[in-house]
């Protein structure tokens, strides 16, 4: 089997990440699998909940980059993993773990998929989507309310204590590991379009994926109405 195309989709929370990771699961389908960071949060069942909720999540210490780095490089290597599943209202790992199969596409994405070095080099494409940061806390006050169980209030006092912070510290200074910066993620619909040909130019064999020094930009404004 040829070796899977790892594909990483890395920015800010709320930036569209997901939505980018589901056009190209549904576009590739059963040639397409995915690794989400966030299923390798560190498990906290050892603290107590007042404990737990006051955890910075969106420091690099919050994540397991030990078995997320075994499970990529046995992915791109052609072998089956089974990933932790996280339970974000309980800040604790399921018992039950979810068997991922190495597909000729794997999507690794999550906020700081370009953070570790040993990663990186496993990387084949690295896609940061850049949105503007009043944008991606709307999304994510509306996705911490309805999904898991926050309050507005704790929602804002997270977001200005630790989400702000560790993006500007850790996460926006990877873009510049980037070979595409696709601004507004699953919104910008004429930068899809582009990225989808690509990745279907390279499974076909009939272009290489290109990674260039500088980053290409697929703007905004391409967006047809």
């Amino acid at each position: 089997m040829q070796a899977p195309m790892l594909i990483g989709l890395a920015g800010g929370t709320g930036s569209g990440k997901t939505t980018v990771a589901r056009t190209i699961l549904e576009t590739f389908k059963e040639d397409c699998a995915l690794i989400p960071q966030d299923a390798y949060y560190k498990d906290q069942t050892n603290l107590p909940m007042e404990e737990r909720v006051k955890q910075n999540y969106d420091h690099p210490d919050a994540f397991d980059f030990t078995r997320l780095t075994a499970d990529l490089r046995k992915l791109h290597s052609g072998q089956e993993v089974y990933r932790p599943e996280y339970c974000f209202v309980t800040h604790t790992r399921k018992t039950g773990e979810i068997l991922v199969q190495p597909k000729r596409i794997v999507i690794f994405e999550g906020i700081l998929a370009f953070y570790d070095p040993a990663i990186r080099k496993m990387i084949d494409l690295m896609i940061f989507v850049d949105t503007d940061p009043d944008v991606r806390l709307i999304r994510r006050v509306s996705r911490d309310i309805s999904e898991r169980g926050r309050s507005l209030d704790s929602v804002f006092d997270q977001y200005l204590k630790t989400v702000k912070p560790m993006h500007e510290a850790f996460i926006e200074p990877t873009k510049k590991y980037a070979h595409i910066i696709l601004p507004e993620g699953g919104f910008n619909r004429a930068g899809l379009e582009v990225l989808i040909s690509r990745l279907r130019l390279a499974l076909e064999g009939k272009s290489p994926l290109e990674t260039e020094a500088q980053p290409t930009v697929i703007e905004a404004e391409k967006i047809a109405d």
